[in-house]
């Protein structure tokens, strides 16, 4: 027997909190084989991100060959992918590759700094949103890329009046699919919304639960897209595999300090962050079906 591949290209963090680290959980946790390529090595643990590393554009593209030389991919993954050479690379690759493709834009820290110079992002907005099935953005990422299509408006603003603006100029940039995380908004609920088949006929939907209220959420984007890529790769539609995601994500936050390493005594105890239950450890949850 074999399992749905899965291809994570993204940063690896040591701590396994985020990155391809919590990539390849979500993917074994849902069925999948997780496959690797790392753009960067970061140093970084539940306090924070203390360094960035570029891989070398000669070493990502080794990483890429050897393992397209082997294995059948069925879904990709991409996250952070630093710099404007490594988005041409994927780019290319993608050109061959026709399987589906989520895209988590890693454009912006949870400090509000933008991550990509402005080449990057102009290579990110003009050559590889238009390849990709489904991005992710939260909305100071969905921001940054409105503003780079010259869209001013607030996003936010808008969206209480009217979603379908946005939604045009989303379709404008070539973007076929596009869920939009409300993980930064504030309120009661947490809801993301999934533009839907913007290059033909438009349609939006919304995901809300109750917004948890928990200490350790580190890696929730990187889980949120790996889960999605695999569902897809198991042969789900977009629809059904957002939805059965979100449902997974909400189990692994939920019963994330149920899934915690031995840390070390720490003054600053209160303002950790650990990774999510990628595994529903301690839930009596079976996988999502």
């Amino acid at each position: 027997m074999s399992l749905p591949t899965v291809l994570t290209i993204a940063g690896s963090d040591p701590s396994g909190g985020a990155g391809i680290q919590a990539d390849c959980k979500s993917i074994h946790a849902l069925g999948g084989y997780a496959l690797s390529v790392a753009t960067a090595l970061t140093a970084q643990n539940s306090q924070g991100v203390q360094g960035v590393y570029p891989v070398s554009v000669d070493a990502f593209k080794a990483q890429l060959d050897s393992l397209l030389a082997d294995y059948q991919i069925d879904a990709v993954k991409i996250g952070m992918l630093a710099e404007a050479s490594k988005i041409e690379t994927v780019s290319e690759l993608l050109q061959d590759l026709r399987v589906p493709v989520v895209l988590d834009p890693v454009l912006v820290s949870s400090s509000g700094a933008v991550l990509l110079q402005q080449e990057a992002i102009q290579h990110l907005t003009e050559k590889l949103l238009p390849q990709v099935t489904l991005v992710t953005p939260n909305h100071p990422e969905a921001q940054l890329l409105l503003q780079q299509a010259g869209f001013n408006g607030s996003l936010q603003n808008i969206l209480k009046d009217n979603e379908t603006v946005p939604a045009r100029a989303f379709a404008e940039m070539g973007i076929q699919n596009l869920l939009l995380k409300g993980g930064h908004q504030t309120g009661s609920m947490a809801c993301d919304s999934l533009f839907e088949k913007l290059q033909s006929e438009p349609e939006i939907h919304s995901f809300c639960k109750p917004r948890l209220q928990v200490q350790h959420s580190h890696g929730t984007g990187c889980t949120l897209s790996s889960a999605i890529a695999t569902f897809l790769a198991r042969g789900e539609t977009l629809l059904d595999a957002v939805q059965k995601s979100k449902q997974y994500l909400h189990q692994a936050l939920a019963g994330a300090s149920q899934a915690q390493p031995h840390y070390r005594p720490s003054l600053h105890e209160a303002e950790r962050t650990g990774g999510l239950n990628h595994f529903l450890t301690g839930l009596n949850q079976d996988r999502p079906e």
